[in-house]
Parts: structure tokens; C-alpha cells; sequence
């Protein structure tokens, strides 16, 4: 069954990347059926929760 899930406010905001790396991710979220929006979140949140934490 359907149910309607509140999800986490979105914000536009606008980045600037190199065209190289743009091109990697956009061939990367291509090859898995993503968006690149999705595809850099998803890369943001993993290197936000991995790195290393300041004593």
C-alpha cells in the first residue's frame, strides 16, 4: 500500500565543478539510472559521514 512519507526540505543552490568531474558523475548516475542531483547527494552524505573527526 501506498503511504505518503514526509521527506526532507530541498534547497536549490548553485556549484561549481570542473568539466571533467562533471562528466565522470554524469557517466556514473547514467550507468545506475540516477540523477546526478541524486548521485552528488548521495556522494556528499557518504564523505560527510566518513571522514575523519577532530579530537
Amino acid at each position: 500500500m501506498f503511504e505518503v512519507r514526509q521527506t526532507e526540505e530541498m534547497i536549490n543552490k548553485t556549484f561549481r565543478l570542473p568539466a571533467s568531474l562533471l562528466d565522470e558523475l554524469t557517466q556514473i548516475a547514467e550507468h545506475e539510472k540516477i540523477s546526478v542531483n541524486n548521485l552528488v547527494r548521495q556522494c556528499c552524505e557518504y564523505a560527510l559521514g566518513n571522514m575523519k573527526k577532530e579530537k
